[in-house]
């Protein structure tokens, strides 16, 4: 998708704000989640529009924990579909170091890819049991090695480049991943805070603008992700996650990449 996209969606939804109540908004100003329009609005996501806060939080949670869950075996296969490489159907993408790798090369051995968990499994203490362990919204194919340097790190900026980086940072409490999916990073932490509010016997998940959070339930830093998914707002290979999830494996949405304006919305 274009970067002109966030210039669309913001510009929309301040433009739609500002003639309700007849003033210019500030910058700060939390966006109304009616202010952008998608083919799921009146379908999938109609109790949810039109709220803000956490009266958005609460019926965007009850909307997306209507949800299949998989086997943390079957998330092997899934990955192979989700996360295909647009260019080579032979590949998957990896996510922090942007490699195509042979499907073929799933594994724990050096040189594989395997399934890294961006909210990381330790900030929860979920492991990989059905459920947060094996939610496809945040499991991406990643190079063993690069997986292992993330660690449970928080996400922040700053650090210094390491082999198969692919562009993305380290440092000893956080981990900057490449620009092409800082978005993707931002929108994925704050769909599981969402999803997981500690209703259904998993942990409640929040964001916080920490790092070290190690393993508490929290995962920041907020603030940063915040910029993140202004800064890189929604591709169309995020987008095609997003339905094939949807379609083939959970029937639930990540609620920001259809509408990255509720993120202001909410926090």
């Amino acid at each position: 998708m274009p970067s002109a996209r966030i210039r669309s969606w913001k510009s929309v939804a301040l433009a739609t704000s500002a003639v309700l109540v007849g003033i210019v908004l500030p910058a700060a100003t939390a966006t109304p989640a009616s202010a952008t329009t998608t083919a799921y609005d009146d379908t999938y996501y109609a109790n949810a529009i039109g709220k803000t806060g956490t009266a958005l939080k609460s019926s965007l949670h009850t909307i997306i924990s209507d949800q299949t869950t998989i086997s943390y075996s079957a998330v092997w296969n899934a990955l192979k579909v989700t996360d295909q490489d647009p260019n080579n159907s032979s590949n998957v993408k990896l996510l922090y170091s942007g490699i195509s790798r042979s499907k073929s090369l799933n594994g724990g051995n050096s040189g594989n890819w395997n399934r890294e968990h961006v909210w990381a499994q330790s900030h929860g203490d979920f492991g990989t049991s059905a459920g947060p362990g094996t939610d496809l919204h945040h499991l991406r194919p990643e190079d063993v090695a690069v997986n292992a340097r993330r660690g449970n790190l928080d996400f922040d900026n700053g650090g210094s480049s390491f082999t198969n980086s692919g562009g993305s940072l380290v440092d000893s409490n956080s981990f900057e991943p490449r620009d092409a999916v800082k978005g993707d990073v931002a929108r994925m932490i704050l769909y599981m805070a969402v999803r997981y509010e500690g209703d259904d016997g998993w942990p409640n998940l929040e964001p916080n603008d920490s790092v070290n959070n190690g393993g508490t339930r929290y995962h920041g830093r907020l603030s940063v992700l915040k910029s993140w998914n202004d800064e890189d707002p929604p591709d169309s290979f995020e987008e095609r996650r997003n339905e094939l999830i949807y379609s083939n494996y959970q029937g639930n949405r990540n609620p920001f990449i259809d509408h990255p304006e509720w993120v202001e919305a909410i926090w």
